[in-house]
């Protein structure tokens, strides 16, 4: 079996296009404050006063040993949540990402970061076995921050953002508010060779590809929290639309072949938090959220002798309901009890041409309805001074129906219980394991039909799909050393039921198409390192090396074949490392940060097509001229590297047919040039 590895390259890894107009990375800690007995450890703000962070983002990011996690985007609220907590509680929000929010909260508000290893009495682990809980202090002063980038790209385009935010109190309501928006480049595009060969290795088209995509979006974030009740409402909204367009041109072959993609997508969400003491020990958390998603997908291609038109048209909901209610019974032990109720809806219509001509999709026009509860009990248990014991039962079940292409009606159930054991050999070294069920969420994207036609692609869509569930085994171990070096490994085994993979659908006409489909049972490994090094007793002062890495390996019986075979989209390998320097005296710092290359493989009935992105890399030198000035510059791309999609395609299934071609198109992006400037308000 294959190991793979996976490295969080997080909301802004470089195939994000806009959002990483306002990007900062870390430098150095220059202290390590010790654990308190309880698996805690606390970083105060003197921790970070090297670095001179600007937001909270920037102080998390630095914590030994800590790998910001965002999240997962799926439906619910209970399986989408993060690894960060502010005041003990996670945001209500889903489509604001975590970093955007840890980064409009300014680092002159934050009290501590308290770094949770296993669990701790009183605090919703969410899952996970490390969490970082953000404490703001509170402040009356108003605070905000301007921000002004602009990015060189090496075609000769120039994009811009900006980002203006802030924060403030009004007697016992505080309140924040911003704005972000700019555009950016589709760093996946470029100019490179596309080939297509026969099984012989005779080539059959050798074009040149020249292509370009670039995404403008904006965002408008608010909230405020007032005393409500003997308890604290908090009211958060966001407004987002974006608008990405993507050109390319094959020229050179016998045919000139033109694609032209548009999307245009806007996104609604308002959330309700209230919180609510009991009594000295016990507290009352009440949830409400709304999110809406419009999104309209046009895609054309034409080759000069056929014209292949793809539109998609989608209308999501989801609204949550959400009560959780805590008792902490001493120190030791904290106990939670909740539930959590959702509708999801999903309104899809999908059209397909060929020189005018409809042609007939599987479920491209589909309307999708789930009601999901789930309940659920949580306790912390702290056993002895080193033992904490972590446990959950969480019960779920779902109605789904849909209309339209596909009519059926479905109900799910299932049963989730966790267990997670920490052992404190002593203050810096900590041993983790855990064993839980977890069922994944079913992705409504999914369930309706897609393409991409500059590559011939048409996907069917499937509404018949389960969620995958895996009994998953892991364990984990840190070691703290010097100041402020960590040190973790983790290994865990999934056995999964009900893959979702790649099949075959066939049509009454006795066309196949490939679809989403669950294949059957399998299996994942994975190996993951996180390291924080710092070099002061090599003698760098000020210098940090921060890295992760993940390895996986899994397994799956091929629906077409019957062969085992990796399981599609999984990468072998994910890695990012970063390096950084602070230079106090200069009131500057400076990086290099790495995101490794890596390999996806997706395995249809006819085609086996693999994606490689090579390494990116972006050196960049920061400088605060004043506490409220930062300068940054950063060269992102540096290298220069490419994505690369090989395809190869079959004259049919996989299992009976020889080879048809094998086309590889190696793309080429330059590097880009970025200047940041910011101006902090207030405070």
């Amino acid at each position: 079996m294959i190991i793979r590895a996976v490295a969080a390259l997080a909301a802004a890894s470089p195939l994000a296009y806009a959002s990483t107009v306002f990007a900062q990375e870390a430098t150095p800690l220059v202290a390590a404050p010790e654990p308190n007995g309880r698996g805690v450890i606390s970083y105060p703000p003197a921790f970070f006063a090297d670095a001179q962070p600007t937001t909270a983002l920037e102080m998390v990011e630095r914590l030994p040993g800590f790998a910001l996690d965002v999240g997962d985007d799926v439906r619910g609220f209970e399986g989408a949540a993060g690894n960060v907590l502010i005041n003990g509680r996670r945001p209500v929000s889903k489509s604001d990402d975590l970093e955007e929010i840890l980064r409009r909260i300014p680092a002159s508000q934050v009290e501590r970061i308290d770094l949770i290893r296993g669990g701790a009495p009183g605090i919703d682990m969410q899952g996970k076995s490390v969490m970082a809980n953000l404490i703001r202090t509170r402040t009356n002063s108003a605070q905000g921050l301007i921000a002004l980038a602009d990015r060189q790209i090496y075609d000769g385009r120039n994009v811009l953002g900006l980002r203006v935010e802030g924060s403030g109190r009004v007697g016992d309501t505080a309140w924040e508010a911003g704005f972000v928006g700019g555009q950016g480049p589709d760093d996946g595009a470029g100019e490179g060779p596309r080939v297509r060969v026969n099984d012989a290795g005779a080539p059959l088209i050798v074009t040149f590809v020249d292509s370009e995509g670039l995404g403008t979006n904006g965002a408008l974030t608010g909230a405020v929290e007032h005393p409500v009740l003997g308890g604290r409402l908090r009211v958060n909204g966001r407004f987002f639309m974006d608008h990405f367009e993507y050109d390319e041109v094959n020229f050179g072959g016998p045919l000139k072949e033109v694609t032209h993609d548009e999307n245009d997508l806007t996104e609604t969400e308002l959330g309700l938090s209230y919180t609510r003491p009991l009594g000295a020990r016990t507290s009352l958390e009440l949830i409400g959220l709304r999110q809406t998603a419009d999104e309209t997908y046009e895609s054309a291609f034409d080759d000069l002798t056929d014209l292949y038109d793809f539109t998609l048209d989608s209308d999501t909901t989801e609204t949550i309901g959400r009560a959780v209610l805590r008792f902490r019974q001493n120190e030791a032990l904290s106990w939670e009890v909740g539930g959590e109720s959702a509708l999801n809806t999903l309104d899809s219509a999908t059209r397909f041409a060929l020189n005018g001509a409809p042609v007939a999709l599987p479920a491209a026009n589909v309307r999708v309805e789930e009601l999901r509860g789930e309940v659920f009990g949580k306790a912390t248990w702290r056993a002895t001074r080193r033992l904490t014991v972590d446990a959950g039962l969480r019960g779920e079940a779902s109605d789904i129906s849909s209309e339209g292409d596909v009519a059926l009606e479905k109900s799910l159930q299932f049963v989730k219980p966790r267990v997670g054991l920490t052992w404190a050999q002593d203050d810096k070294t900590q041993l983790r394991l855990r064993i839980e069920r977890s069922v994944g969420q079913l992705d409504f994207d999914d369930f309706v039909a897609s393409s991409s036609l500059n590559t011939g692609v048409l996907t069917a869509g499937n509404p018949d799909l389960n969620p995958e569930q895996e009994w998953i085994a892991e364990a984990a171990i840190e070691r703290r050393f010097w100041t402020g070096g960590a040190f973790v490994v983790t290994v865990r085994r999934a056995e999964i039921t009900d893959v979702a993979d790649r099949a075959p659908v066939r049509l009454p006409t006795g066309e196949i198409y490939d679809a989403p489909a669950n294949i059957g049972d399998g299996v994942r490994e994975e190996l993951a390192l996180t390291l924080t090094l710092p070099f002061d007793r090599l003698g760098m002062k000020g210098a940090q090396l921060r890295g992760e890495a993940t390895w996986r390996a899994s397994e799956v019986e091929d629906p077409t074949t019957g062969e085992d075979r990796e399981i599609s989209g999984l990468r072998p390998l994910e890695w990012e490392a970063h390096f950084s320097q602070d230079l106090p005296q200069w009131k500057a710092n400076w990086g290099v940060d790495v995101f490794g290359g890596w390999r996806e493989t997706y395995y249809r009935f006819d085609e086996i097509s693999t994606t490689k992105l090579k390494t990116f890399v972006v050196p960049y030198a920061e400088w605060k001229p004043r506490p409220d000035w930062v300068i940054r510059f950063e060269i992102p791309n540096v290298t220069e590297r490419g994505l690369r999609r090989t395809r190869t395609v079959y004259a049919g299934p996989r299992d009976t047919s020889p080879i048809a071609y094998v086309e590889d198109r190696d793309i080429q992006f330059g590097k880009m040039y970025r200047l940041r400037i910011s101006k902090t308000l207030g405070g």
